[in-house]
């Protein structure tokens, strides 16, 4: 009988045993949604029945998927952290992670721009919703999904927060890292993220003037004081290479993040250049870090790294 049942259930059959007739099969069915969940029971129960058992019963068990969150925040808006999100998480499952995003900028969310999936709707099951698939193999969800393109959202803090949970508490399956986009600043979404669902830990985006690399500071202690381990900081436009002439300037600065970086004793997970193929690709929905070139290795290194902390973590 165990034969003919492990033939339907492959490695999920965790236990058979046979007594006066009734068979109590357990098994493993971590990762499985309902329906699939269903039709494994129907088959296991209809294989031991045809082994002879009289009566079956079938016990399931699934061991919790601990997924790991990455929170990338800023101090202030406009240092390109939605789309070093969309980046990082891209370039990560090209690494062969399985990856989603979660855009938590709930007042402001781009993520369905960037990931060309704006205008879907999520399906729901068991009262929890089913992320956005993206063409670039990261599902995806947003705010940007749930209401019309362009329509303000008026919300207090609690309904905020609780936006943020439906996100976060979604129908996820085998996804193994989270990455979100969180809006800028230290306000009630950032702290609903350290005290609901507490991240493995936190990237920081900044680009290299003093002011945002003072407002990065204000994120950097939020981080420190919901006790979320610091991944490293990112300096994103970084330089900028002129396309008819070559020549390169700063035009925010060189440098100031990674010595920050280095002043505050944080890992420096890389910069990202000022130029405008990163614009141009991000608002047509193909993110730099899908292709190849000079973009795309900027976010694969930083991706290298984070996944680097991410496995040396207990």
């Amino acid at each position: 009988m165990k034969e003919a049942v492990a033939k339907v259930a492959g490695a999920r059959l965790q236990s058979l045993r046979l007594a006066d007739g009734v068979a109590t099969i357990v098994l493993e069915v971590g990762g499985l949604d309902r329906i699939e969940r269903d039709r494994l029971e129907i088959a296991v129960r209809d294989a031991a029945r045809i082994a002879g058992a009289s009566d079956v019963r079938v016990a399931m068990t699934a061991d919790k998927k601990v997924r790991k969150i990455i929170a990338v925040g800023s101090g202030k808006g406009g240092v390109g952290k939605s789309t070093l999100s969309a980046n990082l998480a891209v370039a990560l499952s090209r690494l062969g992670r399985k990856v989603g995003l979660v855009d938590a900028d709930i007042y402001g969310p781009s993520q369905p721009r960037l990931l060309a999936n704006e205008g879907r709707r999520p399906e729901a099951r068991d009262s929890k919703m089913i992320p956005v698939p993206s063409p670039w193999g990261v599902p995806l969800l947003s705010m940007g999904h749930l209401v019309e393109p362009g329509q303000a959202i008026a919300w207090r803090g609690p309904m905020a927060g609780n936006a943020l949970g439906q996100l976060m508490d979604a129908e996820w399956g085998d996804i193994e890292i989270i990455v979100v986009d969180l809006p800028p600043g230290t306000g009630d979404v950032q702290l609903t993220m350290l005290q609901r669902h507490k991240p493995a830990g936190a990237v920081i985006v900044s680009t290299p003037q003093d002011l945002a690399l003072m407002d990065a500071t204000r994120a950097i202690q939020l981080f420190e004081q919901g006790g979320v381990p610091l991944i490293g900081m990112v300096e994103n436009m970084a330089g900028y290479v002129c396309p008819h002439c070559g020549e390169e300037s700063d035009p925010f600065g060189n440098g100031g993040a990674e010595a920050a970086a280095r002043t505050m004793g944080l890992p420096f997970l890389g910069r990202v250049p000022l130029d405008i193929a990163i614009r141009t690709d991000s608002d047509a929905g193909r993110p730099p870090a899908a292709g190849d070139g000079p973009q795309a290795e900027a976010f694969a290194a930083i991706a290298r790294r984070v996944a680097t902390w991410l496995d040396n973590q207990k």
